[in-house]
């Protein structure tokens, strides 16, 4: 597996990387698979517990639904399926805190299980939340990892052969590769401004690996084990609604040095809005899986918005797509997915409805008015050029039809990952 590579050139000392796409956005699916393909690289693309589950998470899709989704989106672009790695990220009780351990933990089972049967081959196992009837105080780390090791061997005994589920050799039995760890920020970006977060201590990292690597032992698991391929930890990186803390190598430094004696490397979440320099200090300090998530539908956002006010200056008023205010209007009608996580006056939470680097419109493009605003927008502009002035005006790049506009934002943010993972210029 391409993961293999990767593990494989950070232990002969070589800074290569593999950024970890974690969205259900077509357009960032889309453009990742056509980057990719230029770069003749195998990208990975990952759903989170929350957004895809047994249940449907919030896009509605069971684990199938997507795996069958991303390949369509691979068909259309004349993409190979099979390039692809397809991940599950924090996959665990995590959607059902509130419930006892038992019951959460049983459907936590179910959840793994039907990942790995769609054909999801990045699993990665997070156990780290306290559940309803866990005792008060922090959860121990015995606890964290012999929950890991539980769902890792269901994982294990899920798996299906590789010409049953359409995967190439190495994809299927034994194709299975483990990511653990649970010293994550907060999904989807802080919410509250932070000065600083505490990277993890080497120690810390050295116990989770030792204790989990015990309780993989416990369960028979010693080949999962040898198929255990990153740590996530905390490097110092995180975001909010207004402010980015990048990352310190010389905080770092000590993390750093405790991974070159592991046979794995580490998974940084959060890395969005991170520079091209720093994402390329992380790589080079095997910090060698890179989530963006947030970062690329944000992208998406401005080029759409940049549109909308391009379509203002070209487009009669009666027959404009007004996507701005409708996706606007969406969320304020259907508050649920920002209502929690935007503070303050009304006039801050609108600011933030439209700008925060959470991004939290990122929620709101498959609902049927956004989507018929969206599809009347581009209509309007249609696939001709778009004038010099308004795309130096409203976009920064010239010479782009509206679809480019969108194209060309979203490789912005994609380009600096791949620089980063040495794989473009």
């Amino acid at each position: 597996m391409y993961l293999d590579e990767i593990v494989a050139a950070q232990k002969r000392g070589e800074a290569r990387g593999l950024a970890s796409v974690c969205s259900a956005h077509p357009y960032v699916i889309q453009e990742t698979l056509r980057v990719s393909k230029t770069l003749r690289v195998s990208p990975l693309i990952e759903s989170t517990c929350n957004q895809v589950n047994q249940y449907g998470g919030y896009t509605g899709m069971t684990p199938g639904d997507f795996v069958a989704y991303v390949r369509g989106i691979a068909d259309e672009n004349r993409f190979p399926f099979e390039n692809i790695i397809l991940g599950g990220d924090h996959l665990g009780p995590n959607v059902w805190q509130n419930e006892p351990a038992e019951s959460a933990m049983q459907k936590s089972e179910v959840l793994v299980r039907d990942y790995v049967q769609a054909g999801f081959t990045k699993i990665h196992l997070d156990c780290s939340m306290k559940l309803a009837d866990d005792p008060q105080g922090a959860l121990d780390v015995e606890v964290i990892a012999s929950r890991a090791a539980r769902l890792a061997k269901v994982a294990e005994e899920s798996l299906p052969s590789p010409r049953g589920r359409g995967m190439p050799e190495g994809q299927g039995e034994g194709g299975l590769r483990y990511i653990i760890g649970t010293e994550v920020p907060i999904p989807g970006g802080a919410t509250e401004h932070e000065e600083g977060v505490s990277v993890t201590n080497a120690e810390d990292a050295r116990q989770t690996i030792e204790v989990t690597h015990e309780a993989f032992l416990r369960e028979g698991l010693a080949s999962a084990w040898e198929r255990v391929v990153g740590v996530v930890v905390q490097p110092g990186v995180e975001f909010g609604d207004d402010f980015v803390l990048p990352y310190h190598p010389a905080a770092a430094q000590e993390l750093s040095k405790f991974v070159k004696s592991q046979a794995m490397v580490y998974e940084a979440h959060s890395t969005d809005y991170q520079t091209r320099e720093a994402l390329k200090d992380m790589v080079r300090d095997h910090f060698a899986i890179l989530k963006v998530g947030p970062g690329l539908t944000f992208a998406f956002r401005e080029a759409i918005f940049a549109l909308g006010m391009i379509e203002a200056e070209l487009v009669a008023k009666e027959q404009r797509s007004n996507i701005i205010q409708v996706l606007d209007d969406v969320m304020v009608q259907h508050p649920e997915h920002w209502q929690k996580y935007y503070s303050g006056t009304e006039a801050e939470q609108a600011f933030k409805r439209k700008y925060s680097l959470s991004d939290r419109a990122r929620y709101y493009w498959v609902r049927a008015e956004v989507q018929d605003a969206l599809n009347r927008l581009l209509k309007n502009l249609g696939d001709k050029t778009l004038p010099y002035s308004l795309l130096s005006q409203f976009v920064g790049g010239t010479g782009l039809n509206a679809q480019q506009v969108i194209a060309w934002k979203i490789d912005r943010c994609l380009n600096d990952y791949l620089s980063a993972c040495d794989h473009a210029e």
